[in-house]
């Protein structure tokens, strides 16, 4: 039998693992202030349910903070920080950006939970830090606007993207040196009614690359994270350096079946959670949240046989909900058991 490092390996190396690893994340909203206790609560939940590794969890605006970004931060369960004031706000705040440590701050608040992390979890447990695009991170920091502003005044937006990848570098460099296994690395904005292809490359992944390539050979497991709906999925598949791959396969294009056909690069997929619009109003959909035991366990099978269970780790395509069942998450586990 396999620990939860060498069947996680398996899979990253393209070899047989005793069984599909498997893991489920959401936000710790009432932890994620604090690293001891964020550390604490993360690595009791990966015991608590025998998942196979942690994709680490720092509140989502952790990145922006430090540039000036004012916050909503509540602690409490279900109630995730919010944006409360934009960092840059008008063409002047793109030129006058600059660098900053990445040990400093609501940055360094980071690395210190990787740091404990790393002490607390049990042996053979993988852990990868979440990283976001620098696009996506000056997506936040604007509350938007940058989306606008890139047409606008393009050089002024690619001087707060080098500043944000510089910095994002910086951090990167800190967290392996806390000891995690690999990054997280989430771009959302990579989607067609968005950017077009053209500004995708220009301001997305140009500087995507340039933080990928900063890591991808000093770290063994590394994810790719394709949010949203209808996204320049083939683009990323062809041309960014990650292990693995991770989208919203049970929400939108392409699903296992056709993603396989496209690259022999290991999944992280199979579980239906994510955003959609209905009526005009964004609500859940999340299997893990509103399924039963059964439902969830036909579901990661379902998404097994897509594949023949090959280069695949169970997980969801974007965070599920903090308050899912505990029977539920159970089940989760269940479905990946042998037999």
């Amino acid at each position: 039998m396999m620990n939860r490092e060498e069947r996680v390996r398996a899979v990253v190396d393209g070899k047989e693992p005793d069984r599909v690893p498997v893991s489920v994340w959401f936000h710790f909203s009432k932890y994620d202030q604090d690293p001891v206790s964020l550390a604490d609560a993360e690595a009791s939940f990966v015991d608590t349910y025998d998942f196979d590794f942690i994709k680490m969890m720092p509140f989502g605006n952790y990145g922006i903070q430090d540039f000036g970004a004012k916050l909503n931060i509540y602690c409490q369960t279900g109630k995730p920080v919010t944006l409360a004031r934009p960092g840059i706000t008008d063409r002047e705040g793109y030129k006058k950006l600059e660098p900053i440590s990445g040990l400093q701050g609501t940055y360094g608040k980071q690395v210190e939970f990787a740091r404990l992390l790393a002490k607390k979890v049990s042996p053979h447990t993988p852990i990868i830090q979440t990283i976001f695009s620098p696009l996506t991170t000056l997506h936040k920091l604007t509350g938007g606007k940058v989306l606008e502003d890139l047409k606008l005044y393009p050089e002024d937006v690619h001087h707060a993207l080098s500043v944000i990848a510089a910095v994002t570098n910086d951090f990167i460099q800190y967290n392996i040196e806390a000891g995690v296994d690999g990054f997280f690395f989430a771009t959302q904005d990579a989607r067609k009614e968005q950017l077009s292809l053209e500004e995708f490359k220009k301001f997305g992944e140009f500087y995507d690359l340039q933080v990928m390539d900063s890591y991808v050979k000093k770290t063994w497991f590394n994810v790719v994270h394709i949010h949203g709906l209808d996204v320049y999925y083939e683009e990323i598949f062809n041309k960014y350096p990650a292990a693995v791959l991770n989208w919203h396969d049970r929400n939108t294009a392409p699903s296992l079946k056709e993603a396989r056909k496209l690259t022999e690069k290991p999944f992280l997929a199979g579980i239906r959670a994510a955003t959609k619009v209905v009526d005009g109003k964004e609500v859940r959909d999340d299997i893990v949240k509103d399924g039963t035991p059964e439902e969830i366990i036909a579901h990661i099978h379902e998404a097994i046989a897509e594949v023949d269970g090959k280069g695949l780790m169970i997980g969801p395509g974007c965070v599920v909900a903090q308050d899912c069942s505990d029977e539920n998450l159970k089940a989760v586990r269940k479905a990946v058991e042998l037999g």
